[in-house]
């Protein structure tokens, strides 16, 4: 007989990051790429973005995250998973939603970095205006 395994997932983005990630039922392991999330986050302060949304519906010990993510740097990297977990609890209790939708959870960050204009050094700077 074949064992099903029961598996949420949920895409998370911030910046130029985009995080794909799998809860499934477990002990509460995290891992990032293939690795262990102290090794792909050597920061406290990035791990616990990751851990916010468990620890607010109290499910740390209770699914282990799988994610993959690519792009951007660990800052974005760690709202991407952060958010893309959001998503995959929803799957699995929607009675969550409350809870994460006040904390700010569900809300992408739209936040990105300005292009850089055509004839300029940067998104904002100019070169020094001269009269003459």
């Amino acid at each position: 007989m074949v064992k099903k395994i029961v598996e949420y997932q949920g895409t998370g983005r911030r910046k130029t990051s985009t995080a794909r990630v799998r809860l499934a039922l477990g002990v509460g392991k995290v891992r990032v790429n293939g690795k262990d999330v102290e090794q792909h986050f050597p920061l406290e302060t990035h791990r616990r973005i990751i851990e916010q949304p468990l620890e607010l519906t109290g499910n740390t010990k209770r699914f282990d995250v799988l994610a993959d993510v690519s792009g951007g740097g660990l800052s974005g990297q760690a709202g991407a998973i952060r958010l893309g977990i959001a998503r995959a609890l929803l799957q699995a209790d929607e009675t969550y939603r409350p809870a994460l939708k006040d904390a700010g959870f569900l809300t992408r960050d739209p936040r990105m970095k300005e292009r850089k204009k055509p004839g300029q050094p940067g998104a904002r700077k100019r070169f020094q205006f001269s009269k003459r």
